[in-house]
């Protein structure tokens, strides 16, 4: 899948988001702002997408979703826990209907808590709730951030059927 193939299901996604007039917000990490920038494609994106951020690091964590070192306490980085954790903080903080929380190991190697390159973790919230894990098996690092971005919207437009 491309570019213009994402782009097309962000839209498909905001088209159903601003015909419910619901708003969402994204937090994610390996997809590098690829699901804030498909769902942004479209004129008039402002009616649906609130905001968010890639959470990248400990440290954009802490400062741009203010999840505090306690409340990872048992819980690491590229997990399905985390996912939603994410999904869940994000959705609160920007007071939206919706909130997508991506983590993951784009590669070309793994992570540091033993996952394969080509490993994410998507939890999309709302009115129902949702994470699901996807393992390419790939080690490219822009294919696996393209599928991942393809995964989240994939689960968005489910949860929006």
């Amino acid at each position: 899948m491309g570019f213009d193939d994402l782009l097309r299901q962000g839209a498909l996604a905001g088209a159903r988001l601003k015909a419910r007039s619901e708003t969402i917000a994204v937090a994610e990490s390996s997809t590098g702002g690829l699901i804030a920038a498909a769902l942004l494609s479209v004129p008039g994106a402002s009616a649906y997408f609130v905001g968010g951020g890639v959470i990248y690091t400990r440290a954009s964590r802490n400062g741009l979703l203010q999840i505090p070192d306690d409340a990872m306490r048992g819980m690491r980085g590229a997990s399905e826990p985390y996912a939603l954790l994410s999904a869940r903080t994000v959705r609160e903080r920007c007071a939206t209907v919706w909130g997508v929380g991506e983590t993951g190991a784009t590669g070309p190697a793994g992570n540091r808590y033993g996952d394969a390159a080509g490993h994410s973790c998507i939890a999309v919230v709302g009115p129902r709730e949702r994470v699901v894990t996807l393992e390419t098996g790939s080690a490219d690092r822009v294919a696996n951030m393209y599928a991942f971005a393809v995964r989240a919207l994939d689960l968005l437009l489910e949860q929006l059927a």
